[in-house]
C-alpha cells in the first residue's frame, strides 16, 4: 500500500507543472458535484439525518484530515538544525621552533601592510585533526523534490566516522531518513537498498549543518552516495554522489 502511494508520489512530480489547471478542474468537479447533489435533493436527505451522519462522518473526517496533515504538512513545514563542527584542528609548532618565536611572527605580520606581502612562512603545522575522506553535493531530483548542500565524510583520530551535511536545503517529506549506499547515483528503491547500504537514522531537519556519527562495524569506505529517503513512500529526494576527498 504503502509503495503504492510513492508510485502516485512519483506520479504527482510529472503532474507538478500542470498543478493550477489540475486545481481548476478539480474545482470545476466538486461545484459541479455539488450542484447536481443539490438539484436532486440530496442535501434535505443528508440534514434529516444529520445525527447518524455525524456520527459516522466526524470520525472519519478527523482521521483523514489526520493524515493528510502528517503526509502533507512536512511538504509546506521547514525544520532548520543548526550542529556544531564535533572536531577541532589543533596546531604545534615544528620541531626546533618555540611558541615565542610563533608569536613573535605573528606580531610582526599584524604590524605589516602591504598587498604585495606574501603569507606568512609555514611556522606551524597541523598535528591531528579529523581526515576529510569523501564529499558530495546534493542536486534536485525532480520538479518537486529538490536538494542542495554538501556531504563531507570525515575519519576522527580515534578511528571513528562522521557524515557531516552542510548547508543542507532538502524538500521536507514525512519520515526522511539519512542512508548510505554503495551506489554512486541510485535511482530507484533497488538500487538504494543495494547490498551494503545502511541508515544513518531519521533525517534532523531539511535544512542547515547536521552531524551523524557512523557505526563502527560499517565500512566508509563503501559509501558510494548518500540519500535522503522518503521511507514510507520509498522515494528519493536527493542524492550526493561521494567522490575521493
Amino acid at each position: 500500500m504503502l509503495e503504492f502511494f510513492g508510485h502516485l508520489e512519483r506520479l504527482a512530480s510529472d503532474l507538478y507543472p500542470w498543478r493550477w489547471l489540475i486545481l481548476a478542474i478539480v474545482l470545476v468537479v466538486v461545484a459541479a458535484a455539488l450542484h447536481f447533489a443539490h438539484r436532486r435533493g440530496w442535501h434535505t436527505y443528508v440534514w434529516e439525518r444529520r445525527v447518524r451522519f455525524g456520527i459516522i462522518g466526524a470520525p472519519a473526517l478527523a482521521l483523514l484530515l489526520f493524515i493528510a496533515w502528517d503526509l502533507g504538512s512536512p511538504l509546506f513545514i521547514n525544520k532548520t538544525v543548526e550542529e556544531e563542527f564535533p572536531f577541532a584542528f589543533s596546531s604545534a609548532p615544528p620541531e626546533g621552533v618555540t611558541m615565542e618565536d610563533v608569536e613573535m611572527a605573528m606580531e610582526v605580520m599584524a604590524k605589516v601592510d602591504s598587498p604585495a606581502m606574501e603569507a606568512m612562512p609555514a611556522m606551524m603545522e597541523t598535528a591531528g585533526g579529523p581526515e576529510r575522506l569523501k564529499s558530495g553535493m546534493f542536486s534536485d531530483r525532480d520538479r518537486i523534490h529538490k536538494g542542495s548542500g554538501e556531504a563531507i565524510l570525515y575519519r576522527a583520530e580515534d578511528g571513528s566516522h562522521l557524515l557531516r551535511l552542510e548547508n543542507l536545503n532538502v524538500t521536507n517529506g514525512p519520515d526522511l531518513h539519512v542512508l548510505l549506499s554503495p551506489h554512486p547515483n541510485p535511482d530507484n528503491r533497488e538500487e538504494v537498498k543495494a547490498p551494503g547500504s545502511f541508515s544513518l537514522g531519521p533525517l534532523k531537519g531539511n535544512r542547515g549543518n547536521q552531524n551523524y556519527p557512523i557505526p563502527a562495524d560499517e565500512d566508509p569506505a563503501a559509501v558510494g552516495s548518500v540519500i535522503i529517503y522518503c521511507v514510507p513512500f520509498q522515494v528519493i529526494f536527493t542524492v550526493a554522489p561521494m567522490t575521493e576527498g
